[in-house]
């Protein structure tokens, strides 16, 4: 059996579940246990008091019959009336049919037993009163009105059973509701401090509730803190090598220039170029862990200034209009650079690029477009890890790096919760990269 359609009709929060895991078994009872007192109580008391009521009725009404007339009939039934404290006058106008509201559970009993045990009821009026019972009893002199309490035929405030059942039910699913979630806030708390860290924030977190929530909020806690000591020793590594390298660099380069110009000797001195470089993308790749704190930035603001970096070295760069309202929480410093790196890539394999940026509910996304070669499809994943090189001439002609542009803005999307898309551009025809941060 396919039931598919009934989760994706289920709640998806933890408080929803829970309200629906509370709210259900409370209405299946009530429901039950309503329907099984109102079939089992009100209807078979209902009927056997009408019953006793039908007896009465057909007492009255053979005395009626037996009479010469129905003046002389009303009149020998007027005590017997009175002491079953019944109210019987002629009809002035045939009536028929049933008048009942549609909550007078108990009328329906009350209806079916008169009209089965007395067959010459041709009318029954219990909507006018929810105290008295009208109805109209046929005779062989013609019909008659008979009114009488309605507590001698049915319980009465049938209703109050029920409102009070659904008040009790609703107040406790409440108190119930009210003490889960107390048990449901710490885990809450631990999935937003988890978030948080996930998307670069670390936040206080203290564990709290019941002991296997404040096992795992531990547990999260130890793993963040080795994570962050992961980091922290990762950027002291690289850090300590690039600068243990700049040493013998620096050497190298003053007796480079102390050398007279003889054949391999700018070679040389292109090679150590290369290497300050690849020190330098090893610090911007260790330092991608440790920017700026979030603040509150206009995406539009941090998007024009990238561009007119660009376009002040002589990049031809077109920035889409943006909205200009907005504000999210995002690494300024950090984005700057992812967006930079996508810029500096969309330039060095084209002559054009382009750069808009998109406002959702939950995300923001920075595209940058190009009319470059592009990247194949099967190898779009591939580029994103770090020193991935695709075209490793190409790269050390142009002197492109070391293949950590991506890989930075990659990192620093998944730090701000987010990721990085690599497709095709449609405008420009070349590589498409969207840069998509939560808010």
């Amino acid at each position: 059996m396919n039931l598919d359609w009934l989760k994706r009709s289920m709640p998806r929060g933890l408080y929803g579940r829970a309200a629906l895991i509370l709210v259900v078994p409370v209405v299946v009872l009530t429901i039950v246990v309503s329907v099984v007192f109102v079939q089992r109580y009100f209807e078979d008391v209902t009927r056997q008091l009408t019953y006793g009521v039908v007896l009465e009725l057909r007492a009255i009404q053979d005395r009626i019959e037996a009479a010469p007339d129905l003046d002389t009939g009303l009149a020998e039934v007027a005590p017997l009336a009175d002491t079953l404290a019944m109210q019987i006058w002629p009809a002035t106008e045939r009536r028929s049919g049933v008048e009942r509201t549609f909550y007078d559970v108990s009328g329906l009993a009350v209806v079916d037993t008169l009209e089965d045990r007395i067959g010459d009821v041709s009318a029954v009026d219990l909507a006018s009163s929810s105290r008295i019972v009208r109805l109209q009893l046929e005779t062989t002199h013609g019909p008659v009105n008979v009114e009488f309490s309605r507590r001698r035929a049915s319980a009465s405030n049938p209703h109050q059973f029920l409102v009070v059942l659904a008040t009790i039910g609703v107040l406790i699913t409440g108190i119930a509701f009210l003490y889960l979630r107390n048990q449901l806030r710490p885990i809450t708390r631990m999935a937003d401090a988890a978030e948080e860290f996930g998307k670069g924030r670390v936040v206080h977190y203290k564990p709290s509730g019941a002991l296997e929530v404040r096992a795992a909020g531990r547990a999260f806690l130890d793993m963040r803190s080795r994570i962050l000591r992961y980091m922290e020793q990762r950027t002291m590594m690289l850090s300590g090598v690039s600068h243990d390298l700049r040493s013998p660099l620096t050497r190298m380069k003053l007796t480079l220039e102390m050398m007279p110009e003889e054949e391999g000797v700018e070679e040389l001195r292109q090679d150590v170029v290369d290497m300050e470089g690849l020190i330098d993308a090893f610090l911007d790749f260790a330092r991608s862990d440790h920017f700026d704190d979030p603040v509150p930035v206009r995406p539009s603001d941090l998007a024009r200034t990238v561009v007119d970096k660009a376009t002040r070295i002589g990049g031809n760069v077109e920035l889409r209009p943006t909205p200009e309202e907005e504000t999210v929480i995002l690494r300024r410093t950090a984005v700057e650079r992812a967006l930079g790196n996508l810029l500096d890539n969309a330039l060095r394999y084209g002559k054009q690029a382009r750069v808009s940026v998109e406002m959702r509910e939950r995300q923001v996304i920075f595209t940058v477009e190009d009319d470059g070669p592009g990247i194949p499809e099967d190898l779009r994943a591939e580029a994103m890890k770090p020193f991935a090189r695709l075209d490793p001439a190409r790269n050390q002609d142009s002197g492109s790096g070391v293949g950590l542009g991506l890989a930075i803005a990659y990192d620093i999307s998944r730090r701000h919760g987010g990721t990085l898309r690599l497709g095709a551009s449609e405008a420009l025809g070349g590589l498409k990269a969207e840069l998509v941060l939560a808010r």
